[in-house]
């Protein structure tokens, strides 16, 4: 769908906003795509970037509504995963294994299947199944010495999922291979590692603190959201926007 230029440059403006702070400032990103949705919600890549920063700032609701509306505007399958998270979110992880089931699964590329696996594994986890879940993980991919941007979030996954079940000496393991890929320091498995082999990080400025803290704080699951608490009608509150010829039940799942 084609804008008005100056509309448009607007909501460029507001959609690169939502890129730069996305990551840092959450909250931030979510108000400018809320700007960016008001002033465009017809347009594809405002609804999946509204979505994104719903995910980034814990509305899971809302940002599996907005993903229906994107997937529904394209026909692509590569939100497909995202949205299965979003279900875990909002605490029905059955729902996440239905969708890692369904055929838009095998429509995804590599890192779209890669990222389906570690949804439904940790939905395996939510479920308290943590033999499924490692087996979950174990895959081709897992075992390739091949480096991909995936590979230090599947590597590290695995090695939590082992730590869980008691085996702290294969966790230890998988943490190191996590630690070998992860050039951008996109995890934590070197202070997973430091922990395992009981290293204490000491805050060498804290005065009030003598015995010293963890260098990291721990970090809340991303499914614990007030939002879960919403109605199943909410999450395509705003399906009205699309055109009015289309068929909401395309989005089912």
């Amino acid at each position: 769908m084609s804008l008005p230029k100056t509309l448009a440059e607007d909501v460029a403006r507001n959609l690169v906003m939502v890129a730069r702070l996305i990551d840092e400032e959450p909250e931030e990103a979510y108000a400018y795509a809320r700007i960016a949705l008001r002033l465009a919600s017809r347009v594809a890549a405002v609804r999946e970037a509204a979505g994104f920063a719903a995910y980034a700032t814990q509305k899971y609701a809302e940002a599996l509504a907005e993903f229906r509306a994107a997937r529904r505007m394209t026909g692509s399958v590569d939100l497909w995963p995202v949205m299965a998270d979003c279900e875990r979110g909002l605490g029905r992880p059955e729902r996440a294994m239905a969708m890692a089931g369904e055929p838009e699964v095998q429509k995804l590329d590599k890192a779209g299947q890669v990222e389906m696996r570690l949804v439904a594994a940790g939905a395996r986890r939510d479920m308290g199944q943590i033999d499924a879940a490692i087996v979950t993980l174990q895959s081709p991919e897992l075992a390739s010495n091949s480096v991909q941007s995936w590979t230090p979030r599947l590597r590290y996954a695995y090695a939590d999922a082992l730590l869980e079940a008691g085996r702290e000496d294969e966790a230890r393991e998988w943490f190191g291979k996590a630690l070998e890929a992860d050039k951008d320091g996109s995890t934590d498995a070197s202070d997973r590692l430091a922990e395992l082999d009981g290293v204490e990080f000491v805050d060498a400025l804290g005065d009030d603190d003598p015995t010293g803290a963890d260098a990291a704080d721990e970090v809340a699951p991303r499914h614990e959201d007030a939002s879960g608490d919403r109605d199943d009608e909410d999450d395509v509150r705003d399906d009205a926007d699309l055109d009015d010829g289309q068929d909401d039940d395309e989005d089912d799942d």
